[in-house]
């Protein structure tokens, strides 16, 4: 019964999701604890509720191949049950198809579904086993010659405007696999331990190509707390792209005033502590989300004998009406979209529509020109996102500097490894979604020490 506990719970997961669109970890994160769903039924619901939303579009076009109605015409727990078994079989090697069959049944029972609904559950299941041969692979072309590519069309069509066709398919097929483990050690001595440990377990690890404290792994499969240093906070979970966009506020000189406006669960300002160690900067670091502020206090507090550390817990408008400190290096990383990390938040895709984009740009320009009156002249503020949408990124930049002329671009490509050149674009820091890296935007931007 186990099982089918981790099959109801990701079912009523992905229920949930299509009903209110809110973050797929905070509704997977209720129903686990409403069924007290642990341990390795967690890890199944988890991969199970991934897994179909990023193949969502392939499974529909099954599910319209093996029933006589359409999949958007069954009945919502249904669906999203015949869309997890048809997963389960399709995509797990070490799933038996019978015994997906038999547990998802058993999700349609434990819902309190009628014994026909039952029957229907399980003859759609056993047909695909039957004509299996005969229907179509994921990346098997749609009816008109077109490739399945998992997003809304409104994304794809966006996108194929953007950056043209390969790439737009390219984006898309990236997001669709299961992200790889990205981490970045503190020192250089933790990042050899982490290294040797994962050799000593044969585990498969490659530095990452850009970021020079990145480790990429593989095919770790245990709990992440098992990886050598991250329990004692020498090696952290982040992707190369939010590694390097912290890199721009270098230099680090002694004595440094550094604000974090947009701190969250506190990755990045980890990292900015670690790169200016040993020069006695003083971190402000902002986050007003109750919830991530408590995981932000939580991580930061093995580091206050490294910097000098103030956490605030009011949003940062506030915090800037009464702040008389000016500081020497500012990040505003700042809420959006998140279309440029759809591989590890696959729920984004389904959750966005085009119109929140304009929504999105008018926050982050509010939040990069609230940041800006708190930098000292000739400080350095980097503006970040994890979107790959304009509207967010260059043309957030662009209307900020025509607001502030006491600020000007600096090119990302002088403070970033050579191996970077080919992630910078017209100055900015913007790589699209690859192996190994997030889709990403970064300015540098430097406020000038005179008004022209």
């Amino acid at each position: 019964m186990a099982g089918s506990t981790a099959r109801l719970a990701a079912v009523e997961t992905l229920l949930q999701l299509e009903n209110t669109g809110k973050p797929v970890s905070t509704l997977f994160e209720a129903v686990a604890r409403q069924h007290r769903v642990e341990g390795s039924d967690r890890q199944l619901a988890m991969k199970i509720i991934y897994g179909v939303l990023r193949n969502r579009d392939h499974l529909d076009r099954l599910l319209d191949l093996l029933c006589e109605r359409s999949a958007d015409k069954i009945k919502p727990f249904v669906r999203q049950a015949l869309r997890s078994g048809l997963y389960q079989i399709c995509f797990l090697d070490r799933m038996p198809p019978p015994a997906a069959i038999n547990e998802t049944v058993n999700v349609i029972k434990a819902r309190g579904l009628p014994a026909r609904l039952q029957g229907f559950v399980n003859g759609v299941l056993r047909q695909y086993l039957r004509l299996q041969a005969q229907l179509p692979l994921p990346h098997d072309p749609d009816g008109n010659g077109r490739p399945v590519l998992n997003h809304p069309a409104w994304l794809t069509d966006r996108w194929h405007r953007l950056y043209g066709e390969k790439t737009m398919i390219d984006i898309c097929r990236h997001n669709n696999l299961e992200p790889l483990l990205s981490l970045r050690a503190g020192s250089e001595d933790a990042r050899r331990t982490l290294c040797e440990q994962l050799s000593r377990d044969r585990v498969l690890w490659e530095a990452g190509a850009y970021a020079p404290q990145c480790v990429i792994v593989r095919d770790f499969t245990g709990p992440v707390t098992e990886i050598a240093g991250i329990r004692s906070g020498r090696v952290h979970v982040q992707d190369q792209a939010a590694q390097l966009a912290t890199m721009l506020l270098a230099p680090f000189t002694a004595d440094l005033a550094v604000l974090d406006g947009c701190a969250g669960l506190g990755g990045k300002t980890i990292q900015l502590i670690e790169l200016a160690e040993g020069k006695r900067v003083q971190v402000t670091a902002v986050e007003p989300d109750p919830r991530r502020f408590r995981t932000l206090k939580e991580s930061l507090a093995s580091l206050r004998d490294r910097a000098d550390i103030d956490l605030v817990d009011r949003p940062l408008q506030e915090y800037a009406a009464t702040c008389t400190t000016r500081f020497d290096r500012v990040l505003v990383d700042a809420p959006c979209s998140g279309t440029g990390v759809i591989g590890r938040h696959p729920d984004i895709r389904w959750n966005r529509r085009e119109r929140d984009l304009a929504g999105y740009a008018g926050r982050q320009l509010e939040l990069l020109s609230t940041a800006a009156g708190m930098a000292a002249p000739g400080g350095v503020m980097v503006y970040s996102t994890c979107s790959i949408e304009p509207e967010e990124n260059e043309q957030v930049v662009d209307r900020f500097l025509d607001q502030n002329p006491n600020f000007c671009m600096s090119d990302c490509r002088r403070h970033l490894p050579g191996t970077c050149g080919d992630l910078i674009r017209n100055g900015c820091f913007a790589p699209l979604p690859s192996f190994g890296l997030d889709g990403f935007f970064a300015a540098r931007l430097v406020k000038r020490i005179k008004d022209d």
